[in-house]
């Protein structure tokens, strides 16, 4: 049983794609954190995600152990794991297995429970994941894709959705449960859903299709691109870096950096503006896609994640969305306090640890 004054000291453990972001918590009270940032030329001496492992583990590692207090559990951002139900999962050999053959896609967040377990194990505690990105709440009619060979599947920054979808609710005075909203997180991966009363009943993948995003191509136009899969002058790696890695404002612009376009942009440069602006054209076509899927019936349109807090890209993508819905702007990220509290519901005995 939870004691009331017990405190439960979790550390958490986010890898993204061009950061590695922790965090210390006493109960639901953030201690410290830290935002590690990797810069192209730091990350692109190993050739995938997994050769990262040792790198990223060490600075989680050694910044844990610069705090005087031992943790009581730890929890890493879900990967790319199987379809499970939203909640909290304990990592065990099977999951970091999954992640380690990039079950259903290579991506950085996969290191994430491995790390937790790692770390977890050194201090004798108990390691989770908290609403991966594998989370799937689709309706069927969101998993036909046009061929019966492929299947859309589930991934998107489920975390953040939910978590964003409950500040929404919130603040227009409705409860989950009883409201509807097209959601868009917006990061290196940038995922749009409709979330209908609670659940994310469709997504792009973020890995494959949507917008184009600081570092991935979002869908592409298939007939050219089956022309370069087949041109013999790229390697299926060179290819799969080509959409996710490499592509979208990198591709175009040298960059992954929002930052550093809209600096671009201030000081008169045209190319970055019309690539920018590109990308919010893009989101903004994704949005309206997802409306169609609540049928209009729709209480807010939510951006989050970290290129929220651009207010170029923001305006941009207003003038072409607000017409179906008010805006509500969460910028950053809400997922490391998401992870925190859903390991503490587990602690405190609110919720069942899920066994993956």
């Amino acid at each position: 049983m939870w004691e009331p004054d017990r405190n439960h000291f979790i550390f958490v453990v986010n890898t993204g794609s061009t950061s590695t972001k922790l965090a210390f918590f006493s109960n639901n009270e953030l201690v410290a954190s830290a935002a590690i940032r990797h810069k192209n030329e730091e990350l692109e001496k190993y050739t995938n995600v997994w050769e990262q492992f040792d790198f990223r583990a060490s600075i989680a590692s050694n910044w844990l152990s610069g705090l005087e207090q031992p943790p009581s559990a730890v929890v890493g951002i879900g990967g790319l794991l199987r379809p499970v139900a939203g909640g909290t999962y304990t990592v065990n050999s099977r999951m970091i297995e999954d992640a380690r053959s990039n079950l259903q896609g290579e991506h950085v967040s996969n290191l994430a429970c491995a790390i937790a377990k790692m770390v977890a194990d050194e201090y004798d505690c108990v390691a989770y994941v908290v609403d991966p990105v594998s989370v799937d709440e689709f309706e069927s009619l969101a998993r036909y894709s046009g061929h019966p060979l492929i299947t859309r599947k589930s991934l998107s920054h489920a975390l953040n959705i939910h978590s964003a979808t409950r500040l929404a609710a919130a603040q227009i005075g409705k409860g989950v449960s009883e409201s509807n909203f097209v959601v868009a997180h917006l990061g290196g991966g940038i995922s749009i859903a409709p979330v209908k009363r609670g659940r994310i009943i469709d997504a792009n993948d973020a890995s494959s299709d949507g917008p184009f995003t600081p570092e991935r191509t979002g869908g592409l136009p298939l007939q050219q691109f089956i022309g370069i899969c087949f041109s013999n002058d790229f390697s299926e790696q060179e290819v799969r870096k080509m959409v996710m890695g490499k592509g979208g404002l990198t591709a175009y612009l040298g960059t992954n950096s929002a930052r550093e376009v809209e600096d671009q942009i201030a000081k008169g440069d045209d190319e970055a503006r019309e690539v920018y602006e590109a990308m919010a054209y893009q989101i903004s076509k994704e949005i309206g896609a997802m409306a169609t899927v609540l049928k209009g019936e729709i209480d807010g349109i939510v951006l989050t994640g970290g290129l929220a807090g651009s207010k170029t890209l923001i305006r941009w993508i207003e003038e072409r969305v607000r017409f179906i819905a008010p805006l509500q702007i969460f910028p950053g990220e809400d997922e490391m306090k998401s992870l925190a509290l859903g390991v503490l519901r587990v602690l405190r005995g609110e919720e069942e640890a899920l066994e993956y």
